[in-house]
């Protein structure tokens, strides 16, 4: 019996302690209800400490103790409804916000796609040196540009 306990404690020494995370998740919510069910998706699950839901911009934010990946599928699982990782960040930390690969119609007000994170898009929203050239030749903020009247 005495074998036992020291198994289940050197399992519990195995365990890892979770750090505390912010998981930011995409979910399309049209309704009051729609928001219910996305906020009690995840309400109930181990290690969650706070949750905030913004229906105008279609995003959940879980903070607490949890694993990113299974608060994802939790949401998808419970609602039904197609959640993503929050793919978008604020226009003015990315270098080209307009790239093709940035750039995003479905993308909340002052905000674009995470060109940084995701490397299909980074390859495109990454101007050469040869178009930073001429599109700062005709700039306003450079004093040896060109001026075209």
């Amino acid at each position: 019996m005495s074998d036992l306990f020291a198994r289940c404690r050197s399992h519990s020494k195995l365990k890892k302690n979770r750090d505390v995370e912010t998981v930011e998740i995409k979910v399309k919510m049209d309704c009051e209800g729609c928001e219910r069910r996305v906020k009690k998706a995840v309400q109930g699950m181990k290690g969650v400490t706070e949750i905030d839901v913004q229906p105008k911009q279609s995003k959940l934010t879980v903070i607490g103790y949890v694993d990113p990946d299974k608060v994802l599928h939790r949401v998808r699982h419970r609602t039904g409804k197609k959640a993503d990782f929050w793919p978008y960040v604020p226009y003015d930390v990315v270098e080209h916000p307009y790239a093709p690969g940035a750039y995003d119609k479905k993308a909340p007000p002052g905000y674009v796609r995470n060109v940084l994170a995701d490397p299909e898009a980074s390859s495109l929203a990454r101007a050469p040196s040869f178009e930073v050239k001429y599109t700062t030749a005709f700039s306003d903020d450079n004093p040896n540009a060109c001026v075209v009247m």
